[in-house]
């Protein structure tokens, strides 16, 4: 599976995408919502892992963008810290399919 981790954290971003890795996965790093919209565009991705709180253009713009502008039609995930009902209801109403809050349990993360 070919997965598009969006991340600012570093530390984080390499966690997930070495444990994605372990797993059998293709994993891309984006540390900005701006080169996540333009990986999301050049490549497929079959699920996008997506934080909210990022450089350039946050992680909501991101996922209006995916939907709305590039047609992106598989999962996205989001991973955030912001973990209030309302944050969780807007980051579904607007396009996520799932909505994770950090710290992620790992292997919660890879059953979904």
């Amino acid at each position: 599976m070919r997965v598009l981790v969006v991340e600012d954290e570093p530390d984080i971003a390499s966690f997930l995408k070495k444990g994605l890795e372990e797993n059998g996965h293709e994993v891309m790093v984006a540390y900005d919502g701006e080169i996540a919209l333009r990986l999301a565009q050049n490549d497929p991705y079959d699920i996008v892992l997506l934080d909210l709180i990022l450089p350039k253009v946050n992680g909501i713009d991101v996922c209006k963008k995916l939907r709305n502008e590039l047609g992106f039609a598989n999962p996205i995930i989001m991973l955030t810290a912001l973990g209030s009902t309302d944050d969780v209801v807007n980051g579904l109403d607007i396009g996520a399919d799932d909505y994770l809050v950090k710290p992620v349990k790992f292997r919660e993360l890879l059953a979904r």
